[in-house]
C-alpha cells in the first residue's frame, strides 16, 4: 500500500476506484465497504484508493468540541494498511478545504488529483461547502466527468448494525468485549512508557505507565482490564488499570499495565496494548492490604481468561 499526505501528491495514470470517509475505528461496517472497493478494483483493473481526512472535521470546524476518536491517525493508518488497498490518501482537513464548493471538490480532488473512474459511497454522503451536495449531485458530476457511482444503501449499512458512535459508547461504558465485536479486532491504546509513581513495585505488581500523546484518543471507562501486547516479537498478557489509584491518594488518571511472567525495561519504548475484556470498576479500598488482595484476585481472573483463549 502506498500512502499520501495530500491528494495532490497522488499521481497515477491508471484510473481509480475510490471510497471516502473519516473511517474512525475502521469497524466491520467500514471493512465491508473496503472489501467491495478491493473487489471492484480487482475486477476492473482500476487502482483502489481510500480517501480519508485528518484532523476530524469536527476538530477543525467546532472548536472545543471535545470529540474523542476510537483510533489515533497512526492507528487508523496501521489498520487500513492491512486491508489490501493499493493507495491511502490522508488529506489534511482545514477550514480552507471545508470552503471548497462541491464542484471544486469533485473537479480538483476527485477528478484531477485522484483520476477517479468509480466511487463507492454511502447513501447519506454529503460534500462541498456546508455539506450542501448529496449523492444525487455526485451522480450528476459523474456523468459530466465520466465516472460511475455505487451507492451503499441504507439497508446495507443498517444490516451491519454498527457505527463509530456505538463503539465509542461501548468503550465509555467499559464494555470492550462488545466494542471489539463491532471493530472486528481488539481496541488498542498506543503510547510511550514513562516513569510513574512506581507504587506498583511496592505491591509486587510493577507496571508500565503509558503516556498517550494524542489528547483526542478515547480512553475507556476507568477500571481493570485484561490486555495483551506484542513487544520485541513476544506476545505478553497482563492486566491494566485505568484510573486515579484512589486507595493510595492518586488524583490524576493514569494507564498502568502489569505484564505477567516477564521482567522488561520498557521505559521510553512506544508500545501498543490491546484490551481484551474488563474485570471490574476501579475501587477505593480501606487499606493497601485490601488493594493487594484485590489485585491478586484480578490476576487469577485474568489468567483464567487468558488460559481459556489459548
Amino acid at each position: 500500500m502506498k500512502r499520501y499526505d495530500n491528494a495532490n501528491t497522488y499521481k497515477n495514470d491508471i484510473r481509480s476506484v475510490v471510497t471516502i470517509g473519516t473511517f474512525d475505528g475502521v469497524h466491520i461496517g467500514h471493512q465491508k465497504i473496503i472489501e467491495r472497493l478491493v473487489a471492484m478494483a480487482s475486477n476492473t483493473q482500476l487502482e483502489s484508493v481510500i480517501l480519508t481526512f485528518f484532523p476530524h472535521p469536527r476538530m477543525v470546524l467546532q472548536k472545543d468540541t471535545g470529540i474523542k476518536l476510537i483510533n489515533t491517525i497512526k492507528e487508523r493508518i496501521q489498520i487500513l494498511e492491512r486491508s489490501g488497498i493499493d493507495h491511502l490518501v490522508v488529506h489534511p482537513f482545514t477550514r480552507e478545504f471545508s470552503r471548497l464548493t462541491a464542484q471544486q471538490y469533485v473537479e480538483e480532488l476527485l477528478v484531477k488529483d485522484l483520476n477517479i473512474g468509480h466511487v463507492i459511497i454511502g447513501y447519506d454522503h454529503r460534500f462541498g461547502r456546508n455539506r450542501n451536495a448529496s449523492i444525487a449531485d455526485l451522480a450528476t458530476y459523474g456523468m459530466r466527468h465520466n465516472f460511475t457511482i455505487e451507492e451503499i444503501t441504507k439497508q446495507d449499512i443498517e444490516d451491519v448494525a454498527v457505527s463509530s458512535t456505538k463503539i465509542r459508547k461501548s468503550l465509555e461504558e467499559g464494555n470492550v468485549k462488545l466494542a471489539n465485536s463491532y471493530l472486528g479486532y481488539n481496541f488498542m491504546l498506543t503510547g510511550m512508557v514513562v516513569k510513574g509513581r512506581e507504587l506498583g513495585r511496592t505491591l509486587n505488581y510493577p507496571t508500565a505507565n503509558l503516556y498517550i500523546e494524542e489528547s483526542y484518543k478515547l480512553i475507556p471507562k476507568n477500571g481493570v482490564y485484561i490486555v495483551q501486547a506484542t513487544i520485541d516479537n513476544m506476545t505478553l498478557f497482563g492486566m491494566m488499570n485505568i484510573g486515579t489509584n484512589p486507595t493510595v491518594g492518586g488524583t490524576e488518571q493514569t494507564i498502568e499495565t502489569h505484564f505477567f511472567d516477564v521482567s522488561m525495561n520498557l521505559y521510553d519504548k512506544c508500545i501498543q496494548i490491546e484490551l481484551l475484556d474488563r474485570i471490574r470498576d476501579e475501587k477505593t479500598f480501606a487499606s493497601v492490604h485490601e488493594l493487594k488482595a484485590a489485585m491478586q484476585d484480578d490476576e487469577d481472573y485474568a489468567r483464567d481468561f487468558i488460559n481459556s483463549m489459548l
